[in-house]
């Protein structure tokens, strides 16, 4: 039997000085007391984040995988209520968890340059070593995806997109360009209805790029659904009337 006692709270331990921002290791602890009577005793069990300090103050926070780096999605906390509950951890982000995330995206860029260049063989093995460290590391598994893509091999291209889909990290805008191209090759590719599938997921999480809704209607154009083609030309053209694309589009459309 375990009762959860919550998670302990902290004094300040840390402020940023000088103006600078909180950015680094921090750890929190949670209290549990396990069985009853004289045999009830007290646990501690401890977790690790990764945490970064935004314009407004706020903290996001992203748990450590078992590889020690930060995976999956980020947490925003208020910088009070983090001060009050978080704990720096410089020691072991330094010697443990800084050479860690340098190392990954060490192995990325590798792979990004290896793709590049053409060798797409080189460039699948580097992302794969780097999703072997953290399977939702959003520009490896948006190059692998581009990798398979390029190959040809659209089976297993399926499977990468269906994982993308599912990372909504993976449409954050400091992302964009990623998810654009990773769409526009699916649609180059002729893989059309997965072009699709790809590009509605995208503007659920980021409905007002014009870019998306323009690429989604090409998808559309591609798979012979002249209506949700223009659907889209026109919202895009309503985020945007000066995009000069859309324009374009329309008066192809129009012309036919």
């Amino acid at each position: 039997m375990s009762e959860q006692q919550g998670q302990e709270t902290h004094a300040a331990v840390y402020r940023p000085e000088g103006g600078k921002k909180i950015k680094g290791l921090f750890s929190t602890q949670t209290v549990e007391k396990v069985g009853t009577g004289t045999t009830q005793r007290k646990t501690i069990s401890k977790m690790y984040w990764y945490c970064i300090q935004d314009d407004d103050g706020q903290i996001a926070v992203q748990a450590l995988n078992k590889n020690m780096v930060p995976a999956g999605n980020a947490t925003m906390v208020p910088q009070e209520d983090f001060l009050a509950r978080y704990n720096p951890e410089p020691e072991m982000y330094m010697k443990t968890v800084y050479p860690k995330m340098q190392e990954l995206a060490s192995t990325v860029t590798r792979a990004e340059e290896s793709r590049q260049r053409g060798a797409l063989y080189s460039a699948q093995f580097e992302y794969e070593n780097a999703l072997a460290v953290d399977e939702e590391n959003v520009r490896a598994n948006f190059g692998l995806g581009l990798t398979y893509v390029e190959r040809g091999e659209t089976a297993k291209a399926q499977d990468i997109l269906g994982r993308i889909v599912g990372l909504e990290a993976a449409f954050a805008p400091e992302h964009k360009h990623l998810f654009n191209e990773f769409g526009i090759s699916l649609r180059k590719s002729r893989m059309v209805d997965q072009s699709v599938e790809y590009y509605t997921r995208a503007l659920t999480l980021s409905a007002t790029d014009e870019n998306l809704h323009y690429n989604a209607a090409r998808a559309y154009f591609d798979k012979g659904d002249m209506e949700k083609c223009r659907e889209h030309l026109a919202e895009a053209q309503r985020l945007n009337p000066d995009h000069e694309e859309v324009k374009k589009f329309i008066e192809f459309l129009n012309k036919k």
